[in-house]
């Protein structure tokens, strides 16, 4: 059982495993996006570097340039939570990847960043006045990362790895990150990161979930694409039977968490009004799992996650301001 996996005080630390990407932020109305042909709204398309040049050219304004990429969100917030946080990933020799890598030390995370030839990943992000992003992404050298790479330590002391589920689609290093992982005896927690993610995964997840994840996280959408239910009840608890700890995110209406037969629900936190929903997932799942590692109870943990998707929430890109950190403390 997951919970048993964490009991230990002194091994705390999260490692979250992904892509090492920068965001590129533009807002941009609606038909933006039907004029970019590629982009899917609400999802994750895969695209060429030259493809994001153009796209960024298309623009109304010079884009917002920030770190980014799913589980690099996700640890970054437990570091800025005080918990322990390492990245994996594959970065380039050039000066998008210095940022990021700088990035990651600014907020206490430990970079364990392999480099390539090939320029660092980026993800132009377009916001919409729903404050959706339906993401183009480049994955440049984060696609690089190789199996044999994962196999050098990289998950030593390790309470929880984390993987992004973008990494469904390097298959091989997928399989090689979770065996990793219950080498290294952590919990594995998954989250599903795009229903297109999803869509593009269906013939190997559930096998693949049911083999090695502990911890699945998933929005609506997603659980809608995995399991088959758009009904909350039925998709959370569909999920419950894949993994032994079960989230389902409900944007401004909360979470539900399912572990050892109950469905918990989490009320959601604050009530304004979502300026950009960029790292929205990525930081409720930094919240949660600094609370599951540092033993707080489910209800607490799910508490925390909600105020950390809350706050991103509340500002343009996944980086949640100092005040907005403030905020989210007084919970601990």
């Amino acid at each position: 059982m997951v919970f048993e996996k964490l009991g230990d005080p002194q091994r705390r630390l999260v490692v979250g495993i992904g892509s090492a990407l920068v965001d590129l932020l533009v807002h941009e109305e609606d038909d933006f996006i039907d004029r970019t042909k590629e982009a899917v709204k609400g999802g994750m398309t895969l695209v060429d570097s030259e493809t994001i040049d153009k796209t960024v050219g298309l623009a109304s304004g010079k884009p917002d340039v920030v770190p980014g990429g799913s589980a690099c969100n996700t640890v970054v917030g437990v570091g800025n939570l005080g918990g322990r946080g390492r990245f994996v990933g594959k970065r380039g020799p050039d000066e998008l990847g210095d940022f990021f890598e700088a990035g990651l030390k600014k907020h206490q995370v430990e970079p364990f960043l392999f480099q390539a030839p090939t320029p660092t990943g980026r993800v132009l992000s377009i916001i919409t006045p729903d404050a959706e992003r339906t993401m183009l992404t480049f994955l440049g050298a984060a696609a690089e990362m190789s199996p044999e790479e994962v196999r050098g330590g990289c998950f030593k002391d390790a309470a929880v790895v984390h993987v992004e589920g973008y990494l469904l689609y390097n298959r091989d290093l997928l399989m090689t990150a979770f065996e990793e992982a219950r080498r290294a005896g952590a919990c594995v927690s998954l989250d599903l990161a795009s229903f297109t993610v999803v869509e593009d995964s269906v013939d190997i997840l559930e096998d693949m979930v049911d083999r090695y994840v502990d911890i699945l996280i998933a929005n609506e959408d997603e659980a809608r694409v995995f399991t088959g239910f758009a009904d909350e009840q039925k998709a959370i608890e569909s999920l419950a039977t894949r993994a032994d700890l079960a989230v389902l995110k409900i944007g401004a209406r909360g979470s539900l968490v399912a572990f050892d037969g109950r469905i918990t629900r989490i009320a959601p936190q604050g009530t304004g009004t979502a300026v950009d929903t960029t790292g929205a997932g990525d930081l409720w799942a930094a919240g949660f799992l600094y609370g599951i590692v540092n033993g707080f109870s489910l209800e607490k943990s799910g508490q925390l996650g909600s105020a950390c998707g809350y706050e991103v929430c509340q500002v343009v890109g996944a980086g949640i301001p100092a005040r907005g950190w403030d905020r989210i403390r007084t919970l601990l």
